[in-house]
């Protein structure tokens, strides 16, 4: 059962720091796109730009009906984030439990 385990929590847990690192960067993105610092007339930046929207939006549109409106602070990002810190350890923590038993 181990042999199986221990790949398929670490495959979950590499997915997840992946999908970590994306919201960042789109976070990162959609700031430097407000203060006009990079152009999304750039093909390359409109296309990280679409492609992390749609792999994103889907997500964290659900948690956005949720939260407050706060103005032009959107925080639903983070909100995520520390969802999937918060799955990251429990998954981590069913790993050890199986691991022992």
């Amino acid at each position: 059962m181990n042999v199986v385990l221990g790949p398929l929590f670490w495959l979950i847990n590499t997915v997840i720091d992946l999908y970590i690192w994306v919201l960042i960067i789109g976070a990162v993105l959609s700031w430097l796109v407000a203060l006009n610092v990079v152009n999304t007339r750039n093909r390359f930046v409109y296309l990280v730009g679409d492609f992390i929207n749609r792999v994103t939006e889907p997500v964290l549109r659900p948690i956005r009906r949720f939260l407050p409106n706060l103005g032009g602070i959107d925080i639903s990002p983070m909100v995520l984030i520390l969802l999937l810190l918060f799955l990251q350890q429990v998954l981590a923590r069913l790993y050890v439990a199986a691991a022992l038993n």
